[in-house]
């Protein structure tokens, strides 16, 4: 009985969709997919905004070399032997075009804002049911 309980839940889990994705008729739309793919699939939005955000992004590396004399390792000394330490970082700003579609659904199924940045579908928020 216990092991029918699990094998049932493991087979749910895996063929259940994704909690994220959205149902336009027979097809899932999810992160990931392209404005494109949605607009095919869904079909027009009922409403739409766009606006352009500024990010920053950065990376930073770092090298370190430890100087020291195999013949002395093991009375290793870090002010006897110094290390060399060469560090390099840049940061750009970088502006994403982010589109929210909202998509109303007949009553009893929930609102939907898809948020696309640069085309590409990043996250699908529930707005709540009509009232």
């Amino acid at each position: 009985m216990n092991r029918s309980k699990i094998f049932l839940l493991i087979l749910t889990v895996t063929f259940s969709s994704a909690s994220y994705a959205l149902r336009c008729g027979h097809y899932l739309v999810g992160p990931g997919d392209y404005k494109d793919d949605v607009l095919e699939k869904c079909g027009p939005p009922d409403s739409a905004q766009s606006h352009y955000e500024t990010r920053g992004r950065g990376n930073r590396a770092q090298i370190n070399q430890f100087n020291f004399n195999q013949n002395h390792i093991n009375q290793f000394n870090f002010n006897q032997y110094p290390n060399l330490s060469y560090e390099q970082g840049n940061y750009h700003e970088v502006e994403v075009l982010v589109e929210e579609w909202k998509y109303d659904f007949t009553r009893g199924r929930l609102r939907k804002l898809l948020r696309f940045e640069n085309g590409e579908l990043k996250e699908i928020i529930d707005l709540g049911k009509y009232r």
